[in-house]
């Protein structure tokens, strides 16, 4: 049920909650003029930094020019803050907690880091799920030793944060080499 369905059984329930009901609806996209055009143009400006900065980036599967941008923000300018692909998967919240009890030897999810690259992350996982024979294989597998279908969604998160974090780190060398250079 979408939000505006909601309001509108909140509505329905106690009519308390219809202003709030018309405000929601005066708020909705389709009837704001120009919005679209602005949201075209951001998406060709994001575009053409991601291209600029991380081309190597766009050439990894399943990696859009949104997660890419979110994935650059989160590494940002300094790689001193990414001392590790650990530290860059502590910082996307992919990071495994170890959760064991006795003999079961377990890893909880992590909540902390940073949740749009976590669910940047995620995004990549779910196309590389659907489009490579590779993800589907590493998924099937790890179901076959026990996991659940989101451990082991969280397992490839955390692998492709490790080579994600390869390539943001050898952009960052680039970029020093070639300002050395000059």
């Amino acid at each position: 049920m979408s939000k505006r369905d909601l309001l509108w059984v909140a509505h329905e329930i106690a009519p308390r909650y219809a202003g709030r009901f018309h405000v929601a609806k005066s708020y909705r996209i389709d009837s704001r003029p120009g919005l679209t055009d602005e949201i075209a143009d951001l998406d060709v400006m994001i575009k053409a930094i991601v291209d600029e900065l991380a081309p190597d980036l766009m050439s990894r599967r399943a990696v859009g020019y949104a997660s890419a941008a979110q994935l650059l923000i989160t590494a940002g300018d300094n790689p001193g803050r990414l001392g590790s692909e650990a530290s860059f998967a502590a910082r996307c919240g992919v990071s495994h907690i170890p959760a064991s009890s006795g003999k079961t030897q377990r890893h909880r999810l992590n909540r902390g880091g940073d949740r749009a690259a976590n669910s940047a992350l995620h995004i990549i996982a779910i196309g590389r799920l659907r489009l490579d024979a590779n993800t589907q294989a590493y998924i099937a597998r790890r179901v076959a030793e026990g996991h659940s279908k989101l451990e082991a969604i969280r397992c490839l998160k955390r692998y492709i944060a490790r080579e994600l974090y390869y390539v943001l780190h050898n952009r960052h060398r680039e970029i020093n080499q070639t300002q050395i250079a000059t």
